[in-house]
């Protein structure tokens, strides 16, 4: 089995796979949040700190990428700044997922990311598409 230790490790095992799924990403920056402490926001303007928050998000087929810069492109024609992207594979039974099983995923997921969940299960890549870890 191919370990995944970078994006393209991931878009390789999706379309290596025989299951349809639809690849899901939330693009997050990290943003200081409006009830922050004075210490909070010095520890931020030092580049410590701050939550995630989902800028936009968007599903593909495994066949519609061809490499994490392909992705990055993609979102930079979408206008917003972000830091990290969220990847998971939603696995269909028997077809694709629905549009609305992977809407439903998108909300659960963007959810956690609200709440400050736990993120530690879910691939996580920077902008070069190295992974991040969270701890």
């Amino acid at each position: 089995m191919t370990e995944i230790v970078d994006f393209d490790s991931f878009l390789e095992l999706a379309q290596a796979s025989d299951e349809p799924q639809r690849l899901l990403f939330i693009f997050l920056k990290v943003a200081l949040p409006e009830d922050a402490t004075e210490e909070e926001r010095q520890r931020f303007e030092q580049g410590n700190g701050g939550g995630l928050m989902p800028v936009m998000y968007v599903d593909k087929a495994p066949g519609e990428l061809t490499d994490f810069s392909g992705l990055v492109e993609e979102s930079r024609a979408m206008g917003e700044d972000w830091q990290m992207v969220l990847a998971a594979a939603l696995v269909g039974e028997g077809a694709p997922p629905s549009d609305s099983a992977v809407e439903d995923a998108f909300s659960g997921l963007i959810k956690t990311v609200h709440a400050g969940g736990d993120l530690s299960s879910m691939l996580a890549f920077d902008r070069e598409g190295d992974p991040v870890i969270f701890n």
